[in-house]
């Protein structure tokens, strides 16, 4: 396991080494080169960059191949579903939209280039709710037809990385299920995947479910172990060179958020609500202050589950592409300059994004131990009951 697991790693940083430089080497290529009119083309656009990776999108998009005209991206394109009451039901390839230069089926793809276009034009895109990715009708002129209702069920990147990451959690879930369903692990010792995963499911039951839950840790710890993994294989998944940043969105923490939370109430008690709105032993002077305190920290337990993993999510992965960028706006100014950035930020990244490997982990653990927590003072006397059904040490 160490030799493969030093594999992994070795091979981890080389591609996404690889990966980033061939950004450079396109970047050099069509940075500084100017037209015939004297204007700049390909001018790099740090915050297209930034905001293109960390919000969703209807392709898998790697890199690019070439530069100016002749610039060929390298993407996987996903599934588009629109369906609207004047039009019917139309469904394609993001392809068909070619990155958003071009219209189909009576359809655009914005991108950043029109969306700015359109804020040229008088058009307030904050109130009309326009961005880059959104998919809007246009009339038989090729404007934007505000008269026709489209609803956008397109399989999105975060959407098709979710589909995969629960397909894998599943996978790997039930294949070691079935193993210790034929004794494996049970009766001999345990191998292979049970290696890896056992002692992560007794570190989930023995330090975050038993030290909150007490004896009640059995009836939430297929809860706890579904978000831990679910949500340490989202933010793994993110770290590859083109694919989603699923909890770096905030629909993404908002719904795990909500789930928490629901769970929180359901597991509430008589003695739970009594201490928020009639706090035992406080003067009546401070209950007025103290309740209206006690009700609101109801909702900002789940709202801290929701904005630390976004948060956090979002940070790592901001920084690398700011490091990464830093090679493009420097190549930009002079070729050498921009060379001579390059090994500074790959390096700088590579440390950061073994950090982000570090986070990934640290974050599905500080989330499924926080929910824990407030499901442990939710039920009445949580934390006591868990010391009382402790067994004696001697």
């Amino acid at each position: 396991m160490g030799m493969a697991s030093r594999l992994m790693k070795s091979f981890t940083v080389a591609a996404f080494s690889i990966f980033f430089t061939l950004f450079s080497v396109n970047t050099f290529a069509g940075g500084g080169e100017n037209d015939s009119t004297g204007k700049e083309e390909n001018k790099f656009n740090a915050a297209e960059v930034i905001f293109g990776h960390i919000l969703d999108g209807h392709e898998f998009h790697f890199f690019d191949i070439g530069s100016g005209e002749h610039k060929k991206p390298v993407s996987i394109p996903l599934p588009v579903i629109l369906y609207s009451p004047q039009r019917g039901l139309d469904v394609f390839m993001s392809s068909r939209f070619h990155h958003g230069h071009n219209p189909y089926k009576g359809y655009r793809l914005l991108n950043t280039h029109y969306v700015d276009s359109l804020e040229k034009a008088g058009v307030d895109i904050k109130k009309e709710g326009l961005y880059a990715g959104k998919i809007i009708p246009l009339d038989a002129g090729g404007n934007w037809d505000k008269s026709v209702k489209v609803y956008d069920f397109s399989l999105t990147r975060n959407v098709v990385q979710m589909i995969l990451s629960l397909t894998l959690l599943c996978w790997i879930m039930i294949s070691i299920a079935k193993r210790y369903k034929r004794g494996e692990g049970v009766t001999t010792a345990p191998n292979g995947s049970q290696n890896l995963l056992e002692p992560v499911i007794t570190f989930v039951r023995d330090e975050v479910a038993k030290p909150n839950l007490g004896h009640k840790y059995e009836k939430y710890l297929p809860y706890l172990l579904t978000v831990f993994f679910f949500i340490l294989i989202n933010n793994l998944f993110g770290l590859i060179p083109g694919s989603a940043n699923v909890t770096g969105n905030i629909a993404f923490t908002l719904v795990l958020g909500l789930i928490s939370f629901i769970v929180i109430l359901f597991s509430s008690k008589t003695h739970y609500w009594g201490h928020i709105f009639n706090p035992p032993g406080v003067p009546f002077g401070v209950k007025l202050i103290l309740v209206p305190v006690e009700i609101l920290s109801v909702f900002i337990k789940p709202f801290a589950l929701i904005i630390r993993l976004f948060a956090n999510m979002v940070a790592g992965h901001i920084i690398i592409i700011c490091l990464i960028s830093l090679i493009f706006i420097f190549a930009g100014l002079n070729v050498y300059a921009g060379w001579g950035t390059t090994v500074f930020s790959i390096g700088f990244t590579i440390f950061i994004y073994f950090i982000e490997i570090l986070v990934a982990f640290i974050q599905a653990f500080i989330f499924s131990m926080l929910t824990a927590v407030f499901v442990g003072q939710a039920f009445e006397g949580g934390h006591d009951e868990a010391h009382h059904h402790e067994p004696a040490k001697a």
